[in-house]
């Protein structure tokens, strides 16, 4: 069985799904305050190479960005942001759309994309990279990268 970053389209797919995301974030009143401070000209390409590596592809983003550790210290010390993190999945959802990732789309017998990418951002957004409301500084060295299959978590913090 393909992983689920191929049957995303690999690195294309989710540059595409990236951009899709971001655009629609930046269009939410709320969700867009995460990005009041400015963000990478590459955070599209960035993202993609993280969501890549958590699903199955290449360790593009460890190799050349950064670790996880360094991921949740750029989304930790905001306080909770419940609404926000509701937000920001509910424009995954429609940049899953956006790029054609429908509803029933399998790809192959088995792998049902939508549900599992929507599944994976939703815990991510709501525990790693929501852990560490109060402060950066509580984020520990080391923590182990994600790793998300057809059936959830198989590894990560």
């Amino acid at each position: 069985m393909r992983s689920v970053y191929e049957a995303a389209g690999g690195t294309e797919g989710l540059v595409r799904l990236a951009g899709a995301w971001h655009r629609r974030v930046m269009a939410d009143e709320v969700v867009a305050h995460a990005f009041s401070h400015g963000f990478h000209p590459d955070h599209a390409e960035r993202l993609a190479a993280y969501w890549g590596e958590a699903l199955g592809g290449p360790t593009a983003y460890s190799a050349k960005v950064g670790d996880e550790s360094s991921v949740v210290r750029t989304h930790s010390g905001n306080g909770r942001h419940e609404e926000m993190d509701r937000r920001a999945i509910a424009c995954f959802d429609e940049a899953m759309t956006d790029v054609g990732i429908v509803t029933g789309d399998l790809g192959e017998p088995g792998e049902p994309l939508r549900a599992t990418l929507h599944d994976y951002f939703a815990w991510a957004t709501t525990t790693t990279m929501a852990r560490y409301h109060e402060s950066a500084a509580d984020v520990p060295d080391g923590l182990p990268f994600p790793h998300w299959s057809w059936d959830g978590l198989t590894q990560g913090p």
